[in-house]
């Protein structure tokens, strides 16, 4: 699993200058490791009509499910702060529908690790098909 941090860390650090942030200056990538043992990576891309931006996590996932992979099996949020940066409400309900609640999360900034949890810690009681 080290080895896998290691590449997620260098994948987002690697996306991260693309991140399209002009009106919040608050850059944010991703990088997911797919249960196919693929690394998808994303960023916010913002827009001038706010609502339609979009995540990190939502540019990573549509990559993963474009790719055919529906299951993420670890996650890295990074984001250029000293604290860590969890996902958006939005963005941890996103990531659930991929993941189970032990799936790890990595907060990151450009330096390195600050936290990890899981998906179940950051959205206990998650919306999901069960629900309906």
């Amino acid at each position: 699993m080290k080895q896998n941090k290691a590449l997620l860390f260098s994948s987002a650090k690697n996306v991260f200058p693309n991140a399209y942030a002009p009106y919040s200056k608050f850059s944010v990538a991703v990088s997911l490791l797919g249960i196919d043992t693929t690394i998808y990576t994303g960023v916010n891309v913002e827009n001038g009509a706010f609502p339609q931006g979009m995540c990190a996590e939502a540019s990573a996932i549509g990559k993963m499910v474009t790719n055919g992979c529906t299951e993420i099996a670890e996650v890295l949020v990074m984001a250029d702060t000293k604290n860590p940066t969890t996902p958006c409400g939005g963005c941890r309900q996103r990531l659930m529908e991929f993941s189970k609640p032990d799936t790890p999360v990595y907060l990151c900034n450009l330096e390195g690790f600050l936290e990890e949890t899981t998906m179940g810690l950051l959205l206990p009681g998650a919306f999901d098909l069960n629900n309906n």
